[in-house]
């Protein structure tokens, strides 16, 4: 007898192959495993706690964040700041007032247009990296149709689960960046009457998941079948960002403001600033360029991303905190090593992104081809300091 009392004095007694063990015992036991976590409830207890335990940045503190890792696209940051800012800030109301009738405040998905290499991505995993909230990238050209080859949608949601720990309370708090959305457009004007496989069906897809719903996911990835067992994520507090680069969707900008009009009443014409159209892009060219409405309207927190400038270009390289040259820096000072790069050196990669239309992206690579043989010879060398000069720069770059 495991508390040592006989079996009348007990409710009910369970009995083992070497002893007994009586329901108070069990009780007792159960609660004191309760205390360190152990049991079902104390697990689900813990886990919403974590979900809501972000860290809470004003709209201010948001973009100052941003602005130790992302140069320049200021408008850009601050409309994310405010969008994640009231994200979270919902999730605490409608949390609060959960079993009152009350306003209910509804998630504002966010859409991102800009030319490759302006930091759309980036924006994304930072804000996610200083929030702690679990985040996950979704390359949307690789999903189609639910029965064809490819990933089904809800595939996004089960690297969120992953990336969570399996955390399905946590999950449903994370960000999903869903990039390439511009890959996944309507392939002509008029409704699909057969399939769009990689097109305008997916995006008919990716409906349910923006807009708030209980979706079966496939706990680990892959296609969906009848007999596995699904995981049924709520989606209502998952923050949806997506970006893309919409190439030539100036074309269709340019069509709606008819910047060339000519003859009478041109002096009633705005003006608009035709080396940066992008910046007037609204819900009627994302139409034109192929998204469905029912998506646009899922998707109402619009903003662009400027083409990176010369100046923004040669900042990236040295001034945020994960700046290129303090990467290749530490990497000489764990050898022991001293690296000097000249100012004009800086130029010529930032001269040759431009030229090559590369963008940001294009800049580590471009380091990489000329830092590849002093990286090599250096571990290897008595020399302590390494300067790299405009010359050696030229005869690097291919």
């Amino acid at each position: 007898m495991f508390c040592g009392r006989p079996e009348s004095q007990v409710p009910v007694l369970l009995q083992g192959e070497t002893g007994c063990i009586c329901s108070d015992c069990i009780k007792i036991g159960y609660e004191y495993l309760g205390e360190y976590g152990l049991t079902p409830e104390a697990g689900r207890k813990s886990s919403k706690k974590a979900a809501v335990n972000y860290k809470k940045l004003t709209p201010k503190e948001i973009h100052a964040e941003l602005d130790q890792y992302v140069i320049g696209q200021d408008r850009a940051k601050k409309l994310l700041s405010v969008a994640v800012y009231n994200h979270y800030k919902r999730l605490e109301s409608n949390l609060n007032v959960k079993g009152r009738k009350d306003v209910e405040i509804e998630k504002s998905n966010i859409l991102m247009v800009g030319p490759t290499g302006t930091g759309k991505t980036l924006l994304a995993r930072t804000i996610a990296k200083f929030l702690d909230v679990p985040f996950t990238i979704v390359d949307a050209t690789v999903l189609t149709e639910a029965g064809y080859v490819g990933e089904d949608v809800e595939s996004i949601l089960s690297r969120l689960l992953q990336e969570a720990d399996y955390d399905q309370e946590k999950a449903e708090r994370g960000i999903v960046f869903i990039d390439e959305i511009d890959k996944i457009t309507r392939k002509s004007d008029n409704p699909s009457i057969t399939k769009d496989v990689g097109g305008e069906g997916v995006q008919q897809g990716l409906l349910k998941l923006l807009e708030g719903s209980i979706v079966n996911v496939p706990p680990k990835g892959g296609r969906k079948h009848p007999e596995q067992e699904f995981v049924h994520m709520n989606t209502q507090n998952i923050l949806f960002i997506c970006g893309g680069a919409f190439e030539g969707i100036e074309r269709k900008i340019a069509q709606r403001v008819n910047t060339k009009v000519i003859g009478y009443g041109t002096q009633n014409t705005p003006l608009y600033d035709k080396e940066n159209l992008l910046q007037y892009v609204n819900a009627q060219d994302l139409r034109a360029y192929g998204l469905i409405p029912e998506i646009i309207g899922r998707l109402p927190v619009l903003t662009y991303l400027d083409q990176l400038d010369r100046e923004a270009l040669k900042r990236i390289l040295t001034e945020p905190r994960n700046a290129i040259v303090k990467q290749y820096k530490k990497m000489f000072e764990l050898d022991g090593k001293t690296l000097i790069i000249d100012s004009d050196v800086l130029d010529l990669i930032v001269d040759t992104s431009i030229e090559k239309k590369l963008g940001a992206r294009g800049l580590r690579s471009i380091c990489e081809q000329i830092m590849t043989d002093a990286m090599y010879e250096a571990p290897s060398s008595p020399k302590k300091t390494w300067h790299v000069t405009l010359n050696y720069a030229k005869q690097h770059i291919n």
